[in-house]
Protein backbone atom coordinates (compact mmCIF):
# COMPACT_ATOMS: atom_id res chain seq x y z
CA UNK A 1 0.00 0.00 0.00
CA UNK A 2 1.39 3.41 -0.94
CA UNK A 3 1.96 6.20 1.54
CA UNK A 4 -0.81 8.28 -0.09
CA UNK A 5 -3.27 5.38 0.23
CA UNK A 6 -2.34 4.84 3.88
CA UNK A 7 -2.83 8.53 4.63
CA UNK A 8 -6.21 8.47 2.88
CA UNK A 9 -7.33 5.44 4.93
CA UNK A 10 -6.23 7.10 8.15
CA UNK A 11 -8.32 10.18 7.22
CA UNK A 12 -11.48 8.11 6.89
CA UNK A 13 -13.97 8.23 9.79
CA UNK A 14 -13.90 5.27 12.15
CA UNK A 15 -16.70 2.75 11.63
CA UNK A 16 -18.86 1.50 14.50
CA UNK A 17 -21.25 -1.43 14.28
CA UNK A 18 -24.49 -0.66 16.11
CA UNK A 19 -27.14 -3.17 17.19
CA UNK A 20 -30.40 -1.49 18.18
CA UNK A 21 -34.09 -1.14 17.39
CA UNK A 22 -35.66 1.34 15.00
CA UNK A 23 -37.40 4.19 16.84
CA UNK A 24 -40.03 5.97 14.67
CA UNK A 25 -40.07 9.15 16.81
CA UNK A 26 -36.29 9.56 16.72
CA UNK A 27 -35.93 9.68 20.51
CA UNK A 28 -33.60 6.73 20.94
CA UNK A 29 -32.68 3.48 19.26
CA UNK A 30 -30.91 3.59 15.93
CA UNK A 31 -31.94 7.21 15.32
CA UNK A 32 -29.98 8.28 18.40
CA UNK A 33 -27.04 6.04 17.54
CA UNK A 34 -26.72 7.36 14.00
CA UNK A 35 -26.94 11.06 14.80
CA UNK A 36 -24.82 10.94 17.97
CA UNK A 37 -22.00 8.84 16.51
CA UNK A 38 -21.89 10.91 13.32
CA UNK A 39 -21.83 14.10 15.37
CA UNK A 40 -18.61 13.08 17.12
CA UNK A 41 -16.90 11.89 13.97
CA UNK A 42 -17.68 8.20 13.37
CA UNK A 43 -19.48 6.38 10.58
CA UNK A 44 -22.37 4.29 12.01
CA UNK A 45 -23.18 0.85 10.59
CA UNK A 46 -26.73 0.34 11.95
CA UNK A 47 -27.99 -3.22 12.29
CA UNK A 48 -31.74 -3.26 12.88
CA UNK A 49 -32.73 -5.74 15.58
CA UNK A 50 -36.40 -4.82 15.82
CA UNK A 51 -38.96 -2.04 15.65
CA UNK A 52 -40.49 0.05 18.44
CA UNK A 53 -44.08 1.21 18.46
CA UNK A 54 -43.71 4.37 20.48
CA UNK A 55 -44.04 8.13 20.76
CA UNK A 56 -42.06 10.67 22.74
CA UNK A 57 -43.88 9.71 25.96
CA UNK A 58 -43.82 5.93 26.11
CA UNK A 59 -43.11 2.64 24.38
CA UNK A 60 -46.30 0.77 23.46
CA UNK A 61 -44.80 -2.32 21.87
CA UNK A 62 -41.73 -3.79 20.22
CA UNK A 63 -41.31 -6.40 17.51
CA UNK A 64 -37.96 -8.17 17.35
CA UNK A 65 -36.48 -9.39 14.09
CA UNK A 66 -35.40 -13.04 14.02
CA UNK A 67 -31.82 -13.75 15.02
CA UNK A 68 -30.87 -15.06 11.57
CA UNK A 69 -31.81 -11.74 9.95
CA UNK A 70 -29.86 -9.82 12.58
CA UNK A 71 -26.81 -12.03 12.10
CA UNK A 72 -26.92 -11.79 8.31
CA UNK A 73 -27.01 -7.98 8.44
CA UNK A 74 -23.98 -7.84 10.71
CA UNK A 75 -21.92 -10.49 8.92
CA UNK A 76 -22.46 -8.80 5.55
CA UNK A 77 -21.12 -5.53 6.92
CA UNK A 78 -18.21 -7.13 8.75
CA UNK A 79 -17.05 -8.96 5.64
CA UNK A 80 -16.88 -5.66 3.77
CA UNK A 81 -15.77 -3.04 6.30
CA UNK A 82 -13.24 -2.67 9.08
CA UNK A 83 -15.00 -1.95 12.37
CA UNK A 84 -13.29 -0.12 15.24
CA UNK A 85 -15.98 -0.53 17.94
CA UNK A 86 -19.36 -2.17 18.54
CA UNK A 87 -22.34 -0.77 20.41
CA UNK A 88 -25.22 -2.94 21.65
CA UNK A 89 -28.49 -1.34 22.70
CA UNK A 90 -31.88 -3.01 23.17
CA UNK A 91 -31.96 -5.96 20.76
CA UNK A 92 -35.35 -7.44 21.55
CA UNK A 93 -34.84 -11.13 22.33
CA UNK A 94 -32.52 -13.64 24.00
CA UNK A 95 -31.95 -15.21 20.58
CA UNK A 96 -30.67 -11.93 19.19
CA UNK A 97 -28.39 -11.54 22.19
CA UNK A 98 -26.95 -14.98 21.51
CA UNK A 99 -26.26 -14.16 17.86
CA UNK A 100 -24.60 -10.86 18.76
CA UNK A 101 -22.48 -12.58 21.42
CA UNK A 102 -21.23 -15.04 18.80
CA UNK A 103 -20.27 -12.14 16.54
CA UNK A 104 -18.47 -10.18 19.25
CA UNK A 105 -16.59 -13.33 20.24
CA UNK A 106 -15.38 -13.71 16.66
CA UNK A 107 -14.10 -10.12 16.76
CA UNK A 108 -12.57 -10.17 20.21
CA UNK A 109 -10.12 -7.38 19.42
CA UNK A 110 -12.95 -4.89 18.88
CA UNK A 111 -14.23 -3.10 22.02
CA UNK A 112 -17.91 -3.65 22.86
CA UNK A 113 -19.95 -0.94 24.58
CA UNK A 114 -23.23 -2.32 25.93
CA UNK A 115 -26.07 -0.04 27.04
CA UNK A 116 -28.79 -1.40 29.33
CA UNK A 117 -31.92 0.77 29.18
CA UNK A 118 -34.90 0.74 31.52
CA UNK A 119 -37.05 -2.25 30.54
CA UNK A 120 -40.02 -1.53 32.81
CA UNK A 121 -42.22 -1.03 29.72
CA UNK A 122 -41.57 -4.62 28.55
CA UNK A 123 -44.02 -7.34 29.58
CA UNK A 124 -42.86 -8.94 32.81
CA UNK A 125 -42.53 -12.46 31.41
CA UNK A 126 -40.01 -11.22 28.82
CA UNK A 127 -37.77 -9.14 31.08
CA UNK A 128 -36.06 -11.93 33.04
CA UNK A 129 -35.13 -14.11 30.02
CA UNK A 130 -33.71 -11.06 28.26
CA UNK A 131 -31.64 -9.97 31.25
CA UNK A 132 -30.45 -13.53 31.89
CA UNK A 133 -29.23 -13.90 28.30
CA UNK A 134 -27.55 -10.51 28.40
CA UNK A 135 -25.84 -11.39 31.67
CA UNK A 136 -24.65 -14.85 30.62
CA UNK A 137 -23.81 -14.33 26.95
CA UNK A 138 -23.03 -10.67 26.29
CA UNK A 139 -21.56 -9.27 29.49
CA UNK A 140 -18.50 -11.55 29.22
CA UNK A 141 -17.91 -9.89 25.82
CA UNK A 142 -18.51 -6.34 27.08
CA UNK A 143 -15.68 -3.83 27.42
CA UNK A 144 -17.78 -1.03 28.94
CA UNK A 145 -21.26 -1.37 30.43
CA UNK A 146 -23.36 1.82 30.44
CA UNK A 147 -26.56 2.26 32.42
CA UNK A 148 -28.54 4.40 34.81
CA UNK A 149 -27.81 3.86 38.51
CA UNK A 150 -31.33 2.64 39.29
CA UNK A 151 -31.50 0.33 36.28
CA UNK A 152 -28.14 -1.29 37.02
CA UNK A 153 -29.00 -1.57 40.72
CA UNK A 154 -32.23 -3.49 40.03
CA UNK A 155 -30.47 -5.74 37.54
CA UNK A 156 -27.04 -6.44 39.02
CA UNK A 157 -27.79 -6.15 42.75
CA UNK A 158 -31.47 -7.13 43.14
CA UNK A 159 -30.93 -8.44 46.68
CA UNK A 160 -29.08 -5.37 47.93
CA UNK A 161 -30.10 -4.76 51.54
CA UNK A 162 -27.55 -2.18 52.65
CA UNK A 163 -28.62 0.91 54.56
CA UNK A 164 -27.18 3.07 51.76
CA UNK A 165 -27.67 2.85 48.03
CA UNK A 166 -24.99 0.89 46.15
CA UNK A 167 -22.14 3.01 44.87
CA UNK A 168 -20.81 3.02 41.33
CA UNK A 169 -17.98 0.81 42.51
CA UNK A 170 -20.46 -1.66 44.04
CA UNK A 171 -22.16 -1.90 40.65
CA UNK A 172 -18.84 -2.13 38.82
CA UNK A 173 -17.78 -4.93 41.15
CA UNK A 174 -21.01 -6.83 40.42
CA UNK A 175 -20.50 -6.32 36.68
CA UNK A 176 -16.86 -7.34 37.05
CA UNK A 177 -17.89 -10.69 38.47
CA UNK A 178 -19.66 -11.25 35.15
CA UNK A 179 -16.62 -10.29 33.09
CA UNK A 180 -17.04 -6.54 32.57
CA UNK A 181 -13.83 -4.54 33.17
CA UNK A 182 -15.42 -1.05 33.20
CA UNK A 183 -18.87 0.32 34.07
CA UNK A 184 -20.20 3.83 33.43
CA UNK A 185 -22.97 4.52 35.95
CA UNK A 186 -25.17 7.51 35.14
CA UNK A 187 -27.76 9.51 37.04
CA UNK A 188 -26.52 8.95 40.60
CA UNK A 189 -28.64 11.36 42.71
CA UNK A 190 -26.84 14.17 44.51
CA UNK A 191 -28.22 16.99 46.68
CA UNK A 192 -29.44 20.29 45.21
CA UNK A 193 -30.68 18.97 41.87
CA UNK A 194 -27.38 17.50 40.71
CA UNK A 195 -26.51 14.04 39.44
CA UNK A 196 -23.18 12.30 39.13
CA UNK A 197 -21.93 10.05 36.36
CA UNK A 198 -19.11 7.73 37.41
CA UNK A 199 -16.74 5.49 35.49
CA UNK A 200 -15.51 2.64 37.67
CA UNK A 201 -13.68 -0.64 37.57
CA UNK A 202 -14.19 -3.35 40.19
CA UNK A 203 -11.09 -2.02 41.95
CA UNK A 204 -11.60 1.75 41.98
CA UNK A 205 -13.35 4.88 40.75
CA UNK A 206 -11.65 6.07 37.57
CA UNK A 207 -13.40 9.42 37.19
CA UNK A 208 -16.68 11.25 37.67
CA UNK A 209 -18.66 14.18 36.34
CA UNK A 210 -21.19 16.26 38.27
CA UNK A 211 -24.04 17.75 36.25
CA UNK A 212 -27.05 19.90 37.08
CA UNK A 213 -30.47 18.38 36.40
CA UNK A 214 -32.58 19.97 33.69
CA UNK A 215 -36.22 20.87 34.27
CA UNK A 216 -37.39 18.77 31.32
CA UNK A 217 -37.79 15.00 31.22
CA UNK A 218 -35.71 13.57 28.38
CA UNK A 219 -36.04 10.46 26.25
CA UNK A 220 -33.00 9.03 24.48
CA UNK A 221 -30.19 10.30 26.71
CA UNK A 222 -28.74 6.83 27.40
CA UNK A 223 -28.53 5.83 23.76
CA UNK A 224 -27.00 9.21 22.96
CA UNK A 225 -24.28 8.88 25.59
CA UNK A 226 -23.39 5.27 24.80
CA UNK A 227 -23.28 5.93 21.04
CA UNK A 228 -21.01 8.95 21.51
CA UNK A 229 -18.76 6.96 23.83
CA UNK A 230 -18.50 4.15 21.28
CA UNK A 231 -17.69 6.57 18.48
CA UNK A 232 -14.97 8.32 20.48
CA UNK A 233 -13.34 5.03 21.46
CA UNK A 234 -13.45 3.98 17.80
CA UNK A 235 -11.64 7.20 16.92
CA UNK A 236 -8.71 6.31 19.13
CA UNK A 237 -9.51 8.13 22.39
CA UNK A 238 -8.55 6.19 25.47
CA UNK A 239 -11.49 5.35 27.70
CA UNK A 240 -10.86 8.19 30.14
CA UNK A 241 -10.77 10.85 27.42
CA UNK A 242 -13.72 9.29 25.59
CA UNK A 243 -15.84 9.28 28.74
CA UNK A 244 -15.12 12.93 29.54
CA UNK A 245 -15.87 14.01 25.97
CA UNK A 246 -19.04 11.89 25.73
CA UNK A 247 -20.44 13.29 28.99
CA UNK A 248 -19.74 16.85 27.90
CA UNK A 249 -21.36 16.14 24.52
CA UNK A 250 -24.46 14.72 26.20
CA UNK A 251 -24.76 17.75 28.45
CA UNK A 252 -24.65 19.98 25.38
CA UNK A 253 -27.35 17.84 23.72
CA UNK A 254 -29.61 18.15 26.76
CA UNK A 255 -28.97 21.88 27.23
CA UNK A 256 -30.15 22.42 23.64
CA UNK A 257 -32.93 19.82 23.87
CA UNK A 258 -36.29 20.35 22.24
CA UNK A 259 -39.86 19.08 22.60
CA UNK A 260 -41.21 18.22 19.14
CA UNK A 261 -44.41 16.55 20.30
CA UNK A 262 -46.72 16.31 23.28
CA UNK A 263 -44.40 14.05 25.29
CA UNK A 264 -40.86 14.28 26.59
CA UNK A 265 -38.01 16.44 25.37
CA UNK A 266 -35.35 14.97 23.07
CA UNK A 267 -31.60 15.65 23.07
CA UNK A 268 -30.45 17.90 20.22
CA UNK A 269 -27.57 15.76 18.98
CA UNK A 270 -26.66 18.32 16.33
CA UNK A 271 -26.61 21.29 18.71
CA UNK A 272 -23.06 22.20 17.70
CA UNK A 273 -24.12 22.69 14.08
CA UNK A 274 -27.32 24.64 14.74
CA UNK A 275 -26.34 26.89 17.62
CA UNK A 276 -25.80 30.60 17.01
CA UNK A 277 -24.10 30.93 20.37
CA UNK A 278 -20.44 31.67 19.77
CA UNK A 279 -19.67 30.62 23.32
CA UNK A 280 -20.93 27.04 22.88
CA UNK A 281 -17.42 25.69 22.39
CA UNK A 282 -16.27 27.53 25.50
CA UNK A 283 -19.16 25.98 27.41
CA UNK A 284 -18.08 22.46 26.47
CA UNK A 285 -14.50 23.28 27.47
CA UNK A 286 -15.80 24.49 30.84
CA UNK A 287 -17.77 21.29 31.35
CA UNK A 288 -14.64 19.26 30.67
CA UNK A 289 -12.65 21.35 33.13
CA UNK A 290 -15.30 20.87 35.83
CA UNK A 291 -15.35 17.10 35.31
CA UNK A 292 -13.02 15.15 37.55
CA UNK A 293 -10.09 13.96 35.48
CA UNK A 294 -10.64 10.49 34.09
CA UNK A 295 -7.64 8.22 34.02
CA UNK A 296 -6.33 7.25 30.61
CA UNK A 297 -6.14 3.53 29.92
CA UNK A 298 -6.55 1.00 27.14
CA UNK A 299 -9.54 -1.32 26.93
CA UNK A 300 -8.42 -4.97 27.12
CA UNK A 301 -9.62 -7.44 24.47
CA UNK A 302 -12.42 -9.82 25.32
CA UNK A 303 -11.86 -13.45 24.49
CA UNK A 304 -14.82 -15.44 25.79
CA UNK A 305 -15.95 -17.89 23.11
CA UNK A 306 -19.45 -19.25 22.50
Amino acid sequence: MTGDRQAADQALPACILVFNASDPCGAGGLAADITASASVGAHPLPVTTGVYVRDTTEIFDHSALDDETVGEQARAVLEDLSVQAIKVGFVGSPENIGTIAEITADYDGVPVIAYMPDLSWLRESAIEPYLDAFRELLLPQTSVLVGNHGTLWRWLLPDWDGERSPTARDLARAAGELGVPYTLVTGIPLPEQFVENVLASPEKILGSGRFELFDATFTGAGDTLSAALTALIANGFDLGEATSEALAYLDGCLASGFRPGMGHALPDRMFWAQSDDEDEGDRIDTLLEETTSFEGFVIPPHDTKH
